[in-house]
């Protein structure tokens, strides 16, 4: 069966779309094709993992990525007449309804609770953000009740969409158990903590920044790229940036540098509804790199850290007490290296991909049985 994964907003080899769903559709025994913006390199690294790519060229600017991106995107998945089609971004949406009335299987993966990401989004002027959350969602459970089977990354999201499609499963994002696995013991970790994402205002990194001078003798390494120049422009001139060894985007085998090198990972997100109830990826890759957690003090991941013993649940708002869970660590290596064991060890037994993996291939085995039916 021929399945194809297209995406118009994320890039190259995504960890989720490509490392997890498309090379493990291609072991199962799917014929796998991704559409999405990628490099020649990366065209050639997919083939041989048996996954054929076919790549968007880079879009110039949200509006560009929406409009022609996405319709350039649809376009060349629909001209390679797959079984399955396997979307993955929500400008999508209009797109997936077209297959599914040209008689595809269309699934939607949806990554983020749009309608509550949208209340935050600073870009979408303030008067109209609920007017355009409720349309989103509006649009969405359209989409989920007649069009397409949904893929939610997250319980929270799997329980909203259930209200209009009871087949919505929950496949979570969680780590490969072994790639981000430390390749030494605690004695190679540094005076320094790590984030590991997007960088953004509303995923804490001003405060972050403002907490470092209060712990003058750790530094932050800082993975991840820039949405705003501005807001770059200002972390640059606080005086914690001076504690900070900025590296920008870097690949999977320098990330588990990086975290193996750490005492701590930052997960410290600001407390807004899109944030409150999601699983941050983050987070577990830092537990699956054995690290310490020092996050957001939200029920969801205090229940996950608390029932692991992995890491510390803090005011994601108060440098002071991200100080105090930073000093905490640095001063107690033995507690740390128990943190780190105990995150571990949830990978390994509950928070891993090849546990999701099975709810995904038994939606593709499903839809698989259903098209043998139909043809």
């Amino acid at each position: 069966m021929k399945v194809c994964h297209l995406s118009s907003a994320h890039r190259g080899l995504d960890m989720r779309i490509y490392h997890k769903e498309c090379v493990s559709l291609a072991r199962a025994g799917y014929e796998t094709h991704l559409v999405i913006t990628a490099s020649s390199a990366e065209v050639r690294q997919a083939a041989a993992q048996s996954v054929t790519l076919h790549a968007l060229p880079p879009a110039r600017g949200r509006l560009a990525r929406m409009s022609k991106q996405a319709w350039l995107c649809y376009r060349m998945a629909r001209n390679l007449n797959a079984e399955i089609y396997h979307f993955h971004d929500p400008e999508l949406i209009p797109y997936g309804m077209l297959l599914k009335l040209l008689g595809k299987h269309v699934i939607y993966d949806v990554h983020e609770d749009l309608p509550r990401d949208i209340l935050d989004k600073e870009w979408i002027p303030l008067w109209m953000r609920k007017l355009v959350a409720r349309a989103s969602e509006t649009v969405e459970h359209v989409g989920a009740r007649w069009f397409f089977d949904i893929v939610a990354a997250t319980p929270f999201i799997a329980r909203r969409f259930r209200r209009v499609s009871p087949g919505a499963i929950n496949v979570n994002n969680y780590p490969m158990p072994d790639e981000l696995a430390p390749p030494g013991g605690s004695s190679q970790r540094r005076k320094q903590v790590c984030y590991a994402g997007g960088i953004e205002r509303i995923r804490g990194l001003k405060i972050i920044v403002e907490t470092l001078p209060l712990v003058p003798d750790v530094r932050l390494v800082l993975c991840g790229r820039f949405s705003d120049p501005d807001f770059e422009d200002e972390l640059r001139g606080m005086p914690g940036w001076q504690q900070v060894d900025y590296l920008g985007y870097v690949d999977r085998p320098q990330l588990q540098r990086v975290m193996s090198e750490s005492m701590a990972g930052l997960v410290t997100l600001m407390p807004v509804p899109g944030y409150v109830d999601a699983n941050p990826t983050k987070m577990f890759e830092y537990m699956s790199a054995e690290l310490p957690v020092i996050a957001s003090d939200f029920p969801l991941w205090r229940q996950i850290l608390e029932d692991a013993g992995a890491g510390i649940c803090v005011d994601p708002q108060s440098p002071q007490a991200i100080a105090s869970a930073i000093s905490s660590i640095m001063h107690n290596p033995d507690e740390a290296a128990r943190m780190g064991r105990g995150g571990r060890a949830a990978i390994i037994g509950k928070y891993n991909w090849p546990k999701e993996l099975e709810t995904l291939l038994h939606l593709y085995a499903h839809v698989h049985q259903e098209s043998g039916r139909t043809n």
